[in-house]
């Protein structure tokens, strides 16, 4: 059987593939021009500018690709980078395993529940965190986000009797299903719609319609996958890849009060007396670590007594952080009772709760986030009874573990940088634009969504998608009498649905990097379910043609 290349090899095609198009394509700008978007400055294309310019081949610049990659994305790698080590340092308090241990506990106790038994228990867990995630994608575009999550979901779905796969799915896939089917996104729906010239989030009833379309064909395509995964395991295409993720959820408990090891005569007393020093150690470092965090999150709710979210044009103000600040103090002072995994999952708990704030109320991105995930680390290992320098060590251990996908994104944004220095991408599309302009409505309409999808393959940026793209289609859509609005749905749809399968994301391959699974068996697992995904956006899109919609 033919060896599958790995996802660094991939790649490079992909670049040798980009550097053969420049030889091919002629070269060709636009002018570009700054102008102020909801308030954001922007670079746009100025309508009408296309000028051929002379070509530029491109050969020993294949070998800038990696670099120039590393540069362009240095926040997505540093992320990976950084949430790796915190989460390995976590990982090393056993906190993740006790939770998910006792959370598969709790549903096997469910089903033996006369209520619940005629309920699939695990299938509804599936169901709420795919919800909860597409919610998060479609509201506030989380994506690189994400990549935190994998760490957790992909032991739980195996320890569940799921696959990886099926991990990854419940959090990355649901959120780029909602991110793709976005609501109030700012970073796609925000952006696309100023740039077109129509009311911020207008056609909200609509887009609400189609999230909702969206979401629940994802749902019912991952429990189809996962029923059968679940019924038998061995069908999965990670199934030996995943033998990593089982020998971590499936460590053998010890018997109650008996020490970590085998011990015998002497031995075991002197084991026993140990795990005592160590147990009081922990206890009180975990102590101090919590009167810490009260009095940080006291200056906190002091310094910032009332935090706006923003969702959309809707805003909401009220004391956020003083009152989860309260709860962390209830909360934790139970924690502290039980055992330092109880006390570390509070911890992670409260840090995606801070994430949430920071992100929608403070327009926190990867810099803070980063070091809100590293901060959580860190504690959670002083927590744990472990000193600064042993935290230290572990944070470059799982620094280390995640830096083979680390690499990959950085390659992978050579992609970009081949085609732009190339100059081919403004040649690509205004052929395509110039071509849909002898097309009829839904032809057009088709044909604006089959660009944007084929596009976000080698430019997954949704913002610097619609800078390019909005201002040339906006005015197309006028020519051949179509709605904006079904113009910037064309481009939502086109941006999100791609991002899940091309080897340009970062996002996608840090995913796939953190919970080991290679691409090449993620693109043959994924690429039906995206295009079910296309097809069905389609669909959704023929209605705002015909159909007199709010907005449209």
């Amino acid at each position: 059987m033919k060896k599958i290349p790995g996802t660094f090899t991939i790649v490079c095609y992909i670049i040798l593939a980009a550097a053969l198009l420049t030889w091919i394509v002629p070269g060709g700008e636009y002018l570009r021009e700054a102008r102020m978007v909801n308030g954001v400055e922007r670079e746009m294309v100025v309508d009408g500018s296309f000028h051929y310019v002379d070509k530029s081949p491109q050969t020993f610049s294949v070998f800038f690709a990696l670099f120039q990659g590393f540069v362009e994305n240095a926040g997505i790698i540093v992320f990976v980078l950084m949430v790796g080590g915190a989460f390995w340092i976590l990982n090393s308090t056993k906190a993740i395993d006790t939770g998910i241990k006792e959370f598969v506990a709790f549903t096997r106790r469910c089903r033996q529940k006369r209520w619940l038994a005629k309920v699939d228990v695990d299938s509804l867990v599936l169901v709420v965190i795919m919800l909860m995630f597409s919610v998060f994608g479609s509201v506030f575009g989380m994506s690189e986000e994400t990549i935190a999550f994998i760490v957790i979901f992909v032991p739980m779905a195996v320890s569940m009797g799921y696959d990886s796969i099926t991990g990854v799915c419940i959090s990355y896939l649901a959120a780029h299903v909602g991110f793709a089917g976005a609501t109030l996104n700012p970073f796609t729906i925000g952006i696309a719609q100023g740039i077109a010239g129509i009311p911020l989030f207008s056609g909200l009833e609509y887009r609400v319609v189609c999230w909702f379309v969206l979401t629940t064909v994802a749902i019912i395509f991952v429990l189809w996958y996962a029923c059968r995964v679940k019924k038998n395991p061995q069908k999965s295409l990670t199934w030996k890849i995943d033998q990593y993720w089982r020998d971590r959820v499936a460590m053998p408990e010890m018997a109650e009060g008996a020490p970590a090891g085998d011990f015998s005569g002497e031995s075991t007393v002197s084991g026993k007396a140990c795990g005592k020093r160590a147990g009081r150690l922990s206890f009180k470092a975990m102590h101090v670590v919590f009167g810490f965090l009260v009095l940080v999150q006291a200056w906190f709710a002091f310094r910032y007594p009332m935090t706006s979210l923003h969702i959309g044009q809707e805003s909401w103000n009220l004391p956020f952080i003083p009152v989860f600040a309260v709860l962390y103090l209830l909360w934790g002072l139970l924690a502290v009772r039980k055992s330092v995994a109880a006390f570390n999952l509070q911890l992670l708990f409260f840090t995606v709760v801070y994430l949430v704030i920071g992100v929608l109320g403070y327009g926190w991105y990867v810099m803070e986030i980063s070091a809100l995930f590293l901060a959580m680390g860190i504690f959670s290992g002083l927590a744990a009874g472990h000193g600064l320098d042993r935290v230290m060590g572990l944070f470059q251990e799982g620094a280390r573990d995640i830096l083979g996908p680390a690499m990959v994104i950085g390659l992978a944004g050579g992609i970009i940088f081949v085609l732009q220095e190339g100059r081919v991408i403004d040649t690509i599309l205004h052929g395509v634009s110039s071509a849909m302009s002898r097309m009829g409505e839904v032809a057009s309409v088709g044909s604006m969504y089959g660009f944007q999808t084929c596009l976000n393959l080698i430019m997954p940026s949704g913002s610097a998608k619609a800078a390019l793209t909005m201002p040339i289609m906006s005015q197309f859509s006028d020519l051949v009498n179509i709605s904006r609005q079904t113009t910037v749905l064309a481009f939502q749809f086109g941006d999100g649905f791609t991002n899940m399968i091309t080897p340009v994301s970062g996002v996608l391959l840090g995913v796939l990097g953190v919970a080991r699974i290679p691409y090449a068996l993620w693109f043959k697992w994924v690429y039906k379910f995206i295009l079910l995904l296309i097809t069905v956006g389609f669909l959704l899109l023929v209605p705002t043609l015909f159909l007199p919609l709010n907005g449209f």
